[in-house]
């Protein structure tokens, strides 16, 4: 092994994947890793102080989320999806997260709905200071709070990963960031879930979901930050 690569056996390598997992997919979803991107092997196990075998271990598991594009004798690439697998995703989104408000309603707790009006206040305090990285991530995890609710761990990283590969969609193809739209719907899809009224609820995230889908365009945007500056602090 090369003196300036960690050992692999000092290190708890299930942790440490995880935490390049959660790191890369959290600047995707917060829009600091651009489509394309190039995530260097040996950046990426400076910035986490790991060898390049755990580095790649996350890679593999970021292509299988299809967050990363990984090509042989080239290395690892935030993925590009195409107009067409967006759409594919926006329609699988449609029919899981209508079924999931259903059941949400159908099982609600006050705790949950406090939950989820403290997230949505979060939102809307993110939106009106124009923190970008906050608001962003918040709007999407809306979404997962929902699915958290229902206490299932299959569904929550299903809504995991459809949420972040469309925040790598959005960020290629959305034509204008309309966050305070965002907040006001999520609001309005809140005030039915309080009111327990599940038709009104589905429709109205269905509505939430198609909105979002007919701004796609076919505009695409560059990476604009290094890769380490992207990833942040670990």
């Amino acid at each position: 092994m090369p003196a300036n690569e960690p050992d692999d056996e000092a290190l708890p390598s299930g942790s440490s994947t995880e935490h390049i997992v959660v790191a890369v997919t959290r600047a995707i979803v917060e829009h600091r890793l651009l489509p394309g991107a190039k995530l260097v092997e040996q950046k990426l196990g400076d910035r986490f102080g790991v060898s390049r075998t755990i580095v790649r271990q996350a890679l593999f598991r970021l292509s299988q989320l299809k967050l990363v594009r990984l090509e042989p004798a080239r290395g690892a690439f935030v993925a590009e999806p195409s107009i067409e697998e967006a759409r594919e995703v926006f329609a699988v989104r449609r029919m899981v997260e209508g079924q999931m408000v259903r059941q949400l309603i159908a099982r609600l707790k006050p705790a949950d709905l406090r939950l989820l009006k403290a997230h949505v206040k979060e939102e809307r305090q993110a939106v009106e200071r124009i923190d970008v990285a906050t608001r962003t991530k918040l709007l999407f995890d809306f979404h997962v709070r929902m699915a958290e609710v229902l206490g299932n761990q299959v569904l929550v990283e299903l809504i995991q990963e459809l949420v972040s590969r469309c925040s790598l969609i959005t960020l290629m193809y959305q034509s204008a960031d309309d966050a305070e739209a965002s907040n006001a719907e999520h609001t309005d899809i809140l005030a039915a879930i309080e009111a327990r009224d599940a038709d009104k609820a589905a429709a109205l995230i269905d509505e939430h979901l198609l909105t979002v889908e007919r701004q796609l365009t076919e505009r695409r945007r560059v990476p604009s930050l290094r890769l380490e500056d992207a990833l942040g602090t670990p």
